[in-house]
């Protein structure tokens, strides 16, 4: 009995995993398909391959460009969250104040709040400013996440509170513990913000298309857009671009993998 519910749990898990990836066929194979054929041709594997897509994705728009701001745009992001995150989440995790709980929660609500409530808000503050068609409209802006900071302050909580007594008893100071004990105990967790913040900055599309127009500001999800006009899409450059992006992302998730789950399950436990 135990034989036939591991076989239908791993046909129910390959199932899953085969709608998963099936968007992701799709997008290669298409990106490889003759651009004649991708409105003719109903099969998902063309019958000829076309390579060359991929160079003229390239040439046709300023991908290098493209990346460069992306890459910049958001490693930028990410550096700043993960250390504002950090900041902010010690005290919750480790001091006691007026408010703590009141605050952590005030933040925490803020995460049911959707982006599209506060995109016209913020973007009349970044005109009034004058950050339109800046770098600093598509990095700071995005270096707040609540999300950051209770990820890692339910991490900081799993870290046993006699090493912050026996610092305190040496002699060391709050940021002395923070920098030397606490975010190095961190890892996991701040690989898992990484990651995330990493994904979020390179993915994001609607705030550069809507706070940048110059073509020296654009992003790749932004540039990707251009092969869709009115008078259509041209589908296999498209996809062959959207291909190229996904690279850096699934790179650092490689890299970060092992991190990047321990970071989460171990941070998810303590309440």
């Amino acid at each position: 009995m135990k034989i036939y519910k591991k076989i239908i749990m791993h046909l129910i898990l390959a199932l899953g995993a085969f709608i998963m990836v099936l968007p992701f066929l799709w997008m290669i194979t298409t990106s490889l398909k003759p651009l004649k054929l991708t409105y003719d041709s109903p099969y998902i594997f063309p019958k000829s391959f076309e390579f060359s897509n991929y160079i003229t994705a390239w040439k046709s728009a300023d991908f290098l460009s493209f990346y460069k701001n992306s890459i910049f745009v958001s490693i930028c992001i990410t550096l700043g969250t993960v250390v504002l995150s950090a900041m902010a989440a010690y005290p919750f995790a480790r001091l006691n104040f007026t408010g703590k709980n009141f605050w952590f929660y005030a933040f925490l609500g803020t995460m049911m709040i959707p982006f599209y409530v506060e995109v016209i808000p913020l973007y009349k503050i970044i005109e009034k400013i004058g950050w339109l068609d800046t770098r600093r409209a598509l990095i700071i802006p995005r270096l707040f996440s609540p999300f950051g900071i209770f990820l890692l302050r339910q991490y900081f909580l799993t870290i046993p509170k006699e090493l912050d007594e026996a610092a305190e008893i040496d002699g060391a100071s709050k940021f002395y513990t923070f920098w030397k004990i606490i975010l190095p105990l961190s890892k996991p967790a701040l690989a898992s913000l990484t990651i995330f913040s990493f994904i979020f900055g390179w993915n994001d599309f609607l705030w550069p298309l809507l706070v940048t127009t110059r073509p020296e500001y654009t992003t790749v999800q932004v540039g990707i857009s251009n092969f869709s006009g009115k008078y259509g899409t041209l589908w296999p450059y498209l996809m062959a671009g959207t291909v190229t992006s996904i690279v850096p992302v699934i790179i650092i998730f490689l890299l970060g993998q092992k991190q990047f789950i321990e970071g989460l399950t171990v941070g998810g436990i303590k309440e």
